[in-house]
């Protein structure tokens, strides 16, 4: 036979176990916006060959700044391209170039203009750059890759 302690213990597990699988199974909301910096975070640690990433690693930072995102990683670099939502692609590309010097504090920004902006993290030789353009009228891209 259970002792109280044990009883109580045990209830308490229960109740963790059922609180953890209901947060798993809660569906997402429209209005839950994806979190760039692990995303980011991920593609800059793949450097300088990019192959083990795919197409989805890339969509949290682009969703938060637009639809219609389409990501590709090849050996030697991870891109994305998406449509901005409503406002100007400058304004957009500003919020990217937020996203990353806060997700990425030790990224030097060495071009900040409303067309691009571009960051790198290493020292020369050994470097991983970010840049975020304009691609077109109304489309941004988004491109990491080894120094070349």
């Amino acid at each position: 036979m259970l002792t109280t302690d044990r009883r109580a213990a045990l209830s308490a597990s229960a109740a963790l176990f059922t609180l953890f699988c209901v947060a798993l199974a809660s569906p997402a909301h429209a209005d839950d916006t994806p979190n760039p910096c692990g995303a980011l975070k991920r593609i800059v640690a793949a450097a300088p060959n990019f192959s083990s990433l795919n197409a989805i690693d890339g969509r949290p930072l682009a969703l938060s700044w637009g639809d219609a995102v389409q990501c590709a990683a090849s050996q030697t670099d991870y891109r994305c391209t998406w449509t901005p939502h409503g406002g100007s692609s400058a304004d957009a590309l500003q919020g990217v170039a937020a996203d990353i010097a806060s997700c990425l504090p030790d990224a030097t920004h060495d071009q900040n203009s409303p067309a691009r902006q571009h960051f790198y993290i290493g020292a020369r030789g050994a470097r991983t750059e970010i840049a975020a353009a304009q691609a077109g009228s109304n489309k941004l891209k988004l491109e990491i890759y080894g120094s070349r």
